[in-house]
């Protein structure tokens, strides 16, 4: 498949007036072919047309459809082989190997949705009987789940796949009936456009509308607002900084009907080292926290950027351990060179602020854009007295904060702002601690892990990927599993609707086979 530079709206490709763009290889500084002209207001608009005029139709598609469309976008992702690798591999100096797991991992969502479709409990089928001759009568009354509209989503920077046009929350928008709107992130446009192209072509094979995509490219901010501003859009999924998140759900509350975003932003993940697991395996902990640390240079959203533990011996040898580990840790290339010096601005940052002193790092770097890893102590009682030391620093740079108790652990956990995880290693001799860590940290994040690792979120029905602001911008949502098809659904509730136009999940006699709570009891028939 060649890589054109148009946009996609709908069943047309498109070539924008404004700002030429390129990509470029982040290891070598390669601008990469072709130029991309971006596209402006006009193609917004004409992007959200469609999608508008695509939306009843697409909602009203049986379940079945709309499971087969996210399968042949699975399949077409799958077919594109070594294209698809070789270009996000150039545009973001990812290792192939990773890349390849991350297609797989984006089919692996589609296909979950796929899953879920089929399974119908999205829908929320549940009928109260009508009860004539009760004083006063209940009317017959019946409720399910429907699309909320077009959804615009704006790809991430740290995952060409998983997280952009093609991503969770593509697939859940499209899943749930919900045309989408697709911003491509400029880091990797070949990659988004080999990706659309996939996507614009399982639209036309499964005769559905035009509008259900569009993916629209552009420099600046001014096609990202001009999509939130857009009254057809509904919702919007977002992944990248706070301040980018902040900005389009400023942009969202301003419109004549305000509108959810769904912001992924910002978290540092504390890990949570507790007395009895640092004495039996402190050396490992260190090993495994630094291999963590350092993965994917350090570029997750789920990186552990803050580690706290009690001082003791045990302590003394986890600290010596991570500060080995991370000697031995190269410096790798970053995805962009806005985010490498961004890392660096952040590590001197980290670096300028009183009592917080660099006690570990990588390897000094030897090529352009790379991350030197880095690990920063300081004391609980300068932590709490120092906001600046609990600001994320997007790369592979940690910090240690040392506790003159567990109580004041406690504190410092109370005090920290909203997480996407927490992480607490603790071994039998740990459980008075963990439990009260524990009644905290359900509070502050929305996934918490025992004697595990953050990086790595399993695609399931059981995840949440999602937390306390500024984690997210909406703590009640998750954008991973199959639980994100919530975002973008909303009840509505059919009072004494005659039986023939009465939408199929909730007819008599139950023609989908869904499960339907009927008059408080569960069941399938």
């Amino acid at each position: 498949m060649t890589i054109t530079g148009e946009m996609l709206i709908g069943a047309s490709a498109v070539r924008g007036t404004t700002k030429i763009l390129h990509a470029t290889n982040p290891a070598t500084g390669e601008v990469l072919a072709p130029e991309f002209h971006g596209g402006g207001a006009a193609e917004a608009e004409r992007a959200c047309a469609l999608a508008e005029a695509a939306f009843d139709t697409y909602r009203n598609t049986s379940p079945e459809t709309r499971a087969r469309f996210l399968e042949s976008i699975a399949s077409g992702l799958e077919a594109l082989g070594d294209t698809l690798i070789e270009r996000a591999h150039a545009e973001s100096a990812l290792p192939v190997a990773r890349l390849q797991g991350e297609r797989a991992r984006t089919a692996g969502q589609l296909r979950l949705f796929a899953s879920v479709l089929r399974d119908g409990r999205w829908q929320s089928a549940t009928l109260d009987s009508a009860l004539p001759e009760r004083t006063p009568p209940r009317p017959d009354l019946r409720l399910q789940k429907i699309a909320v509209g077009p959804v615009a989503v704006f790809g991430a920077s740290n995952f060409p796949l998983a997280f952009s046009v093609a991503g969770g929350d593509t697939a859940s928008a499209l899943a749930a009936g919900c045309p989408v709107v697709v911003k491509a992130h400029s880091a990797h446009l070949g990659t988004s456009e080999l990706v659309g192209r996939v996507i614009q072509k399982a639209v036309a094979d499964a005769g559905l509308p035009e509008g259900v995509f569009s993916l629209l490219v552009g420099a600046g901010v001014a096609v990202g607002t001009a999509l939130v501003a857009h009254p057809s859009i509904q919702a919007v999924g977002f992944t990248g900084s706070r301040s980018g998140g902040l900005a389009l759900v400023q942009t969202a509350n301003s419109r004549p009907q305000p509108i959810p975003v769904y912001a992924e932003m910002s978290s540092i993940n504390p890990v949570f080292l507790l007395p009895a697991a640092l004495a039996a395996r402190g050396a490992q902990i260190a090993r495994n926290l630094v291999d963590s640390l350092v993965m994917g240079v350090g570029q997750f959203c789920t990186n552990p950027g803050l580690l706290l533990a009690v001082e003791s011996p045990a302590l003394d040898v986890f600290r010596q351990g991570a500060i080995a580990a991370l000697a031995e840790k190269a410096a790798a290339t970053m995805l962009t060179p806005g985010i490498s010096q961004a890392y660096d601005n952040g590590v001197a940052q980290l670096s300028d602020i009183e009592g917080l002193r660099r006690i570990g790092s990588g390897q000094t770097a030897s090529g352009p854009n790379q991350a030197r890893p880095a690990l920063f102590e300081t004391t609980a009682e300068r932590f709490l007295a120092d906001h600046r030391m609990e600001a994320e620093v997007f790369g592979p740079s940690s910090v240690l904060v040392v506790c003159r108790d567990h109580e004041e652990m406690l504190a410092v956990a109370r005090r920290l702002e909203g997480q996407l995880t927490a992480t607490v290693q603790a071994d039998a001799g740990d459980r008075a601690e963990a439990g009260s860590l524990l009644t905290v940290l359900e509070r502050k994040a929305g996934r918490v892990l025992f004697n595990g690792y953050p990086t790595g979120v399993e695609v399931s029905y059981a995840m949440v990927h999602g937390g306390p602001f500024p984690a997210t911008s909406d703590t009640r949502a998750t954008s991973v599993g199959a639980s994100a098809i919530e975002r973008f659904l909303r009840p509505v509730c059919y009072q004494n609707v005659p039986a023939e136009l009465l939408p199929p999940a909730l007819q008599d006699g139950n023609p989908l086979k869904v499960w339907r709570l009927t008059d408080g009891q569960l069941a399938r028939d």
